[in-house]
């Protein structure tokens, strides 16, 4: 036997037992003719004594020892003269009368602590050693619970658990596929699913009315904080069911996520349609946890002779309580970030509310101050309070990036409190988005989403008038999950392929196997699905998915920890009859 007892376990009431730990050298300290070692395992930290007087050779051994080695050790619980408060074995330690040194280790990249010294490169290359620090651990104790929490929930609502195929076929509509080469088929690919979408609606006509599986997806996109090439759904599918039915089990779900983990008691989620998301927050998923909408001034300082204003198709201000203390230094920042080129709005205006309730702007010389005051008034702007505008040729571009000085103004006066939690659901989202670039419509969330059944017609005459049956829930300005119901009459799903474009032909291949599938008793289905990732993120208040994610890549897609992507070597290749052309 390895261990009696983990190094997280022991307590005063184990006092004068015998007792066997193992696990890892955290540090050592000597003092005088004492060595303290703190021996770490998943479950804490224990602290073992080694007295020279009474084993001089143990104590030696103890004084040799680094970081991270691998040991086990017999002693008696005894109870600590200085207690430590910070952990919970702080009222005992471990008298050691019998050492085994199980394996030696290297001196580590970085500290194995919560407050390392290792960059992220570092850590990332070293993950197996990152893992054993104490905050990434409990992002994956977190993430487990969630995950055993959802299995929980779905199981007491009848819900059924069914894994679908990981080698697919390719459907180039959305992200772009990873493909994977055939060997048994020269010259043909499967992809890697980007979400189980047409199996779920499969498992539907089969008639398992209640679907779930938490899954890996796989989507060749650009990286950022929320995004990894390869992420986890919570997905899940309904027979006989409208949004409503949807919307209500779903948010209790997270509910239930949120006061079994948490112990926080939400109230019932607001709605929001698209269309009011974008007008006052320039995002379909608004952070709510501060106020701040957009007000549109259009009719107040268009036509007295700024031309940045007269000539622009928007102009939208934020009003951010008690910020009029910014100095022009703050504020010039405020003008080169939102300038930024991932941004690229081409500057911005300002307006103080004074003391004596005048208004101070960056372009007094073309406003009277009735024009300001009026200004004042439609942004409920008071003594103290700063205005932020911007102006553009494009509304919901400039929009976007009045969201992105709304949250940065956010950040700034720490209105984005990671412990308060603000949930809602966005709905009514157009059904298709136009490309000017491809002169088509393409679907807003994917091809088999229901159009709004009042707006059925539409379709032939507006199509870009036409509102989706789909739904988002958003979590402090995050997308957590969405869905919608899904087309289930053969007609409608034609008539949808059509309009994007799809020859019957190309249809017929990509998914003809689903329209035959139809043709047997589609049931009205629904479904939605959430982040795991970006879930457990929020509960752990991150600020990146790669912290709850074991083995995650870089923002490069690289594992640097197994270097990968690598090549093939020719054998390989010729066995996959693949030739590499790098341009």
């Amino acid at each position: 036997m390895y261990r009696t007892h983990t190094c997280g376990e022991l307590r005063l009431a184990n006092i004068g037992e015998n007792v066997t730990l193992s696990g890892w050298v955290q540090r050592t300290r000597k003092m005088g003719g004492m060595t303290f070692v703190d021996l770490r395992d998943r479950y804490g930290i224990t602290q073992l004594v080694f007295n020279n007087e009474i084993n001089a050779s143990l104590c030696d051994q103890a004084n040799k020892l680094g970081r991270e080695y691998v040991l086990q050790v017999k002693g008696v619980v005894s109870e600590r003269s200085s207690k430590n408060s910070k952990v919970s074995t702080g009222d005992i330690e471990i008298i050691v009368s019998e050492m085994q040194i199980l394996n030696t280790a290297q001196v580590p990249p970085f500290t194995i602590e919560d407050n390392t010294d290792g960059g992220d490169d570092i850590r990332m290359q070293y993950r197996y050693l990152d893992l054993r620090r104490n905050c990434v651990r409990a992002n994956l104790e977190l993430r487990h619970k969630m995950a055993f929490e959802v299995r929980k929930y779905l199981d007491e609502h009848g819900f059924i658990e069914v894994e679908t195929p990981v080698l697919i076929k390719s459907t180039p509509e959305g992200a772009r596929d990873f493909v994977v080469p055939s060997r048994m088929n020269p010259g043909q690919f499967y992809a890697l699913p980007q979400s189980p979408q047409t199996f779920k609606q499969l498992l539907m006509v089969s008639g398992f009315d209640r679907y779930f599986q938490i899954v890996k997806c796989f989507r060749d996109e650009d990286l950022r904080a929320d995004r990894q090439p390869e992420f986890t759904q919570i997905d899940c599918e309904m027979s006989f069911v409208e949004q409503e039915d949807i919307i209500n089990l779903f948010e209790g779900m997270s509910k239930y996520l949120f006061k079994t983990i948490k112990g926080i008691d939400l109230p019932d989620f607001p709605r929001m349609t698209w269309h009011d998301a974008m007008k006052y927050y320039g995002s379909d998923k608004p952070d709510t946890r501060f106020d701040m909408k957009f007000v549109e001034l259009d009719g107040i300082l268009k036509g007295h002779g700024f031309s940045v204003f007269d000539n622009a198709k928007y102009i939208g201000g934020i009003c951010a309580k008690g910020a009029a203390t910014y100095t022009r230094k703050q504020l010039d920042a405020l003008t080169d970030f939102v300038k930024k080129p991932q941004i690229g709005a081409k500057g911005m205006v300002y307006a103080r509310i004074e003391n004596d309730g005048t208004v101070k702007s960056s372009v007094d010389k073309f406003y009277s101050q009735d024009v300001l005051q009026a200004m004042k008034s439609a942004m409920h702007a008071e003594v103290g309070d700063l205005i932020l505008i911007l102006s553009g040729d494009d509304v919901q571009k400039t929009r976007k990036q009045l969201c992105e000085l709304r949250l940065e103004m956010g950040n700034q006066l720490g209105l984005r409190d990671k412990n308060k939690y603000s949930c809602l659901w966005v709905i009514d989202f157009p059904l298709f988005e136009w490309s000017e670039e491809d002169h088509r419509f393409y679907a807003m969330h994917h091809p088999f989403t229901s159009p709004k059944l009042e707006d059925v017609d539409l379709l032939d005459t507006d199509p870009g008038a036409v509102r989706a049956n789909a739904y988002d829930m958003v979590i402090n300005g995050v997308e957590v999950g969405g869905g919608s119901i899904r087309i289930h009459d053969s007609e409608l799903q034609h008539k949808m392929f059509k309009l994007l474009g799809f020859t019957p032909e190309k249809a017929e291949a990509q998914f003809g196997f689903l329209m035959n599938a139809f043709k047997y008793g589609a049931p009205p289905h629904g479904g939605l699905a959430y982040g795991l990732d970006r879930f457990v993120s929020l509960f752990a208040g991150l600020d990146s998915i790669r912290d709850c994610i074991a083995f995650p890549k870089n923002n490069a897609g690289r594992d640097v920890m197994i270097d990968a992507p690598s090549v093939l070597d020719d054998d390989q290749l010729k066995e996959l009859n693949l030739k590499i052309n790098i341009n």
